[in-house]
């Protein structure tokens, strides 16, 4: 398993344990709030009942007990009659009063009752309560315990919620540097132990030359050109950490050099095209940008299968003033749902691969030369297309007198 599947995996099983304490968490608070309204319910009951008996009883000491009973379940309750005017009132605001008449620091305010019967109406079913023979209705709502008790579980869940957004934001920075770190003292540390063999290789190259008379040799020249790529490559390592410089360079002509030295390297089942326009200009690194588009051209050798054809296209946006490298296989494809993940650390579909390329390379892209690159079409069986974007630097008015 690579260390991108792995990774998911993990994903995949902390957001299940997550769900399951969230799912734990609501069930048990949804059982609580259950029990609760229940009990309420039948603390309403027992209230009107009480006020049945209070208005209904003629026995005194039965009376009082009944008055201490009601007074000691207090639910916010609101007693209409059969038409719907309010009777009687428990558990709301002592400061307001439903009566039109003179009442000590009480304010007349029907609508705050009319409102809060209207929020009970909507809450639970009325109790009946037959009273002197009429038919009255008991409406009462949550008490402010239950209520809060229902919106807890929200604000617990809404607060861990946060706090391990905020931890894993936190842990991935600290990883992510850690890891630059790392990257960056392996990098500078392969390109020192490089350079010894390197001048080494050079020498003996200068030498085979003179001994052999060797100057206009073919096979000489070869070694020579991996040689200096050699370099090249040590060059690019010695990089990474620190903000390269970017000069204007054409890119059709640094593509091209690049494409000539790779395609005599590989399969010659795979035939190399390459297009576009030879007049626009990018700020780039060389040795950094050569590596990006190794990366890309060793990525398409990889996906076909046999025979095959590598296009690689110079274009360019005059509107945006963009430049466009468009590389382009014949190769096995990349599942649309993969067109992100393709560029993370560890992803790969080879058996012996690192999954290190792709993602190198939009670091390169995107940190190092201001741009962008992303798939921009692929269809499994046929082939994929991967587009690069950097800034023209040549304005339109050269391009055109050129």
């Amino acid at each position: 398993m690579n260390p991108y599947q792995q990774k998911k995996r993990w994903k995949y099983l902390l957001l299940a344990f997550a769900t399951v304490i969230a799912s734990g968490s609501l069930f048990y608070t949804s059982y609580l709030v259950k029990n609760i309204a229940r009990s309420e319910r039948t603390r309403a009951q027992v209230w009107a009942m009480s006020m049945r008996q209070i208005l209904n009883s003629d026995d005194n000491d039965f009376l009082k007990y009944t008055i201490a009973v009601r007074d000691s379940l207090v639910v916010p309750a609101i007693v209409t009659d059969a038409k719907g005017d309010i009777r009687l009132s428990r558990g709301l605001d002592t400061t307001k009063t439903y009566i039109d008449l003179p009442s000590p620091g009480k304010k007349y305010d029907l609508q705050y009752f009319k409102d809060e019967l209207e929020y009970m109406k909507k809450q639970h079913e009325p109790i009946r309560l037959q009273i002197l023979g009429e038919e009255n209705f008991v409406y009462y709502k949550d008490s402010a315990l239950l209520t809060q008790l229902k919106i807890f579980p929200y604000v617990q869940l809404s607060v861990i919620a946060v706090f391990l957004l905020m931890a894993y934001t936190a842990f991935s920075s600290s990883r992510k540097s850690e890891q630059d770190q790392v990257w960056v003292g392996l990098a500078k540390e392969t390109a020192h132990q490089l350079g010894t063999p390197i001048s080494s290789l050079m020498a003996w190259i200068e030498l085979m030359k003179e001994k052999f008379n060797a100057e206009d040799d073919v096979l000489v020249a070869e070694m020579e050109n991996d040689v200096k790529r050699l370099e090249i490559v040590a060059d690019r390592f010695s990089k990474i950490g620190s903000k390269p410089v970017l000069e204007e360079h054409g890119v059709y002509a640094v593509v091209k050099d690049f494409v000539d030295y790779f395609k005599v390297r590989v399969s010659k089942n795979i035939t190399f095209e390459m297009s576009g326009n030879p007049h626009l200009k990018a700020g780039l690194n060389i040795p950094l940008f050569d590596w990006v588009i190794e990366n890309l051209l060793k990525n398409a050798v990889n996906a076909i299968d046999g025979k095959g054809t590598i296009k690689v296209e110079i274009s360019g946006n005059k509107v945006k003033n963009q430049v466009f490298i468009d590389v382009t296989d014949t190769g096995k494809g990349i599942p649309r749902s993969k067109f992100d993940t393709v560029f993370q650390p560890g992803y790969t579909t080879r058996k012996r691969g690192w999954g290190l390329g792709l993602s190198l390379t939009k670091r390169m892209i995107d940190n190092y030369h201001n741009g962008q690159i992303f798939v921009k079409d692929s269809e499994l069986g046929k082939g994929t297309t991967f587009r690069i974007v950097l800034k023209n630097t040549r304005n339109d008015k050269q391009t055109k007198e050129r």
